[in-house]
């Protein structure tokens, strides 16, 4: 926790020295504390040399400990609203205290409609200020909290199947089965979120959010989340609003997807993407935890970001290359020499590792080796492989919009630019590979149960993986010594990281806390 303070007060410091350079300024409410949905979009908006207020850390909350709802909209209202481009809000956060909170019914609908009315009083304050909010549709499991072990699975399988005309025997047999109280719960939390959703629609059709994103949380091909989907849909086509609203899948990555939308509307330019697949038929697939095919969700993903998906890659600004062949080792080495090639041809490239079968969640280790070993990383204009294709899709789509705009259309310092871009790469690579997909696993079998779940620690225990994982990772740095660190264009000007840090937020091993200092050449 000590050293998860100081990287906030490192970024509370930048914030300082960007406000007094007029650096453009968004203000964030994150959907919570975790890193994807906080750090990764205040470093991702440095590339463009962008500041991300958020509110102080205490106000966000903690896993199952929602964040102060109350407390938060009066931090944005006792802003400088002048001082600020834009606004990125979770409506999850202002609602409910983050995502965990709103998938059980502590809010009520009625303080949740009051909470929202923040909104209104945002606009009055700076009418002219464009808001961008995320609200989410909740998904078919509770969260994991150890108090519903013995239902969770089939709680989630009831959502799953109960629309289902055909399956209401074994529906009603779950029913029979999951505590009266727990169904109740969460039948209440789906009706009080789905008539949320419903409202920020009707912020929209008022003028006072801008563009919103319905993001579903993590889902499947079936249940009840495709008839809430289903009645957001038709109301938005009914108030003509399917410009300024999209729903897709995704949750946590949200806020960079807005962040590099604003920036193309600053940048008054649309980048043209075009997309290769390793696999045609995977691209035709649903991915794990989604309910549309690959090839939808990309789609989706490109078009909230602020770019356009082309067919000719001769008037395209960016290549992405989507790989899915985790079970094609000579697809792999293909789709590695396709990316080197248009490298060195002088491409712009955007990479997106995605876990076809859902069994890894972190980069696959031939695919990621390969990246490495060939030294493409560095050269990247954007890169992920952590958790969800949402997850993937929505970093490494953001950042690489986000470097190419801060190259080629925004006002940015190329070594501000080119600094923020190598350490946001460099962190790919420690965080969705070496830990998500090495370090991670290994640490659940030695201190906990094996597995993907999340596994939450007492203090002493979270500070015995805590220094696990940061031992395991320091030795994994060590490996980028040959390949990686050597590299153009890392090593024409960074040079080695340092103060590697590594923290358990959420005293869980699902989500890490990985911080280190870049030191690069300054612009003459």
């Amino acid at each position: 926790m000590i050293r998860y303070l100081l990287f906030l007060m490192v970024l509370c410091s930048f914030s300082v020295t960007a406000q007094k350079a007029g650096k453009n300024r968004i203000l964030l409410i994150p959907l919570d504390d975790r890193p994807p949905c906080l750090q990764f979009t205040q470093r991702m908006g440095q590339i463009a040399g962008t500041e991300v207020v958020a509110p102080p850390l205490e106000m966000l909350g903690k896993f199952t400990t929602p964040g102060n709802s109350e407390a938060i909209s009066q931090w944005i209202l006792s802003q400088d609203l002048s001082s600020f481009d834009a606004a990125i809000l979770s409506l999850d956060m202002i609602a409910y205290g983050g995502l965990v909170g709103s998938r059980v019914h502590q809010v009520s609908l009625k303080t949740a409609l009051k909470r929202l009315e923040v909104v209104t009083k945002l606009r009055k304050k700076a009418p002219q200020l464009p808001i961008y909010a995320q609200s989410v549709l909740m998904r078919l499991a509770p969260s994991a909290d150890m108090k519903n072990e013995a239902y969770r699975a089939q709680l989630a399988h009831w959502a799953e199947i109960s629309p289902d005309p055909s399956q209401r025997a074994e529906a009603a047999q779950l029913e029979k089965v999951i505590p009266a109280a727990a169904l109740a719960d969460y039948r209440q939390a789906r009706l009080r979120n789905h008539t949320l959703n419903q409202k920020a629609i009707e912020l929209v059709k008022k003028g006072l959010i801008d563009y919103l994103l319905i993001t579903q949380d993590d889902a499947k091909p079936h249940g009840v989340h495709l008839v809430e989907g289903q009645r957001l849909r038709e109301n938005i086509q009914k108030q003509n609003l399917q410009t300024k609203i999209a729903l897709q899948p995704g949750t946590d990555e949200v806020s960079m997807l807005l962040l590099s939308r604003w920036l193309t509307k600053k940048a008054a330019f649309t980048p043209k993407i075009k997309v290769y697949y390793s696999s045609d038929s995977l691209a035709k697939r649903a991915m794990p935890f989604e309910d549309r095919p690959l090839t939808t969700s990309v789609r989706y993903q490109i078009e909230s970001a602020g770019a356009t998906e082309i067919e000719n890659e001769a008037n395209a600004d960016l290549l992405f290359y989507v790989y899915t062949s985790r079970q094609q080792p000579e697809r792999t080495n293909s789709f590695v020499n396709e990316i080197k090639e248009k490298l060195s041809s002088g491409k712009a490239i955007i990479v997106a590792d995605i876990d076809p079968i859902g069994n890894v969640q972190g980069g696959d280790s031939t695919f990621s080796n390969l990246l490495i070993q060939r030294q493409i990383v560095p050269a990247l204009s954007g890169y992920a492989s952590w958790n969800t294709a949402g997850n993937t899709l929505g970093t490494a789509l953001p950042q690489g919009i986000t470097y190419y705009l801060a190259s080629q259309h925004l006002p940015t310092s190329k070594s501000v630019a080119d600094k923020a871009q190598q350490w946001f790469l460099l962190h790919r690579i420690l965080d969705d590979y070496y830990f998500h997909t090495l370090i991670r696993p290994e640490a659940n079998r030695r201190f906990g149960k094996p597995g993907l779940g999340a596994l939450i620690l007492d203090e002493s225990r979270n500070a015995q993986v805590e220094a696990f994982c940061l031992d395991r990772l320091q030795g994994y740095v060590k490996t980028l010594e040959k390949h990686y660190f050597t590299s153009k264009p890392f090593d024409h000007f960074c040079q080695r990281p340092t103060q590697l840090q590594f923290t358990l937020p959420w005293h869980r091993t699902f989500e890490a806390l990985i911080d280190f200092d870049l030191d690069c050449k300054q612009e003459n």
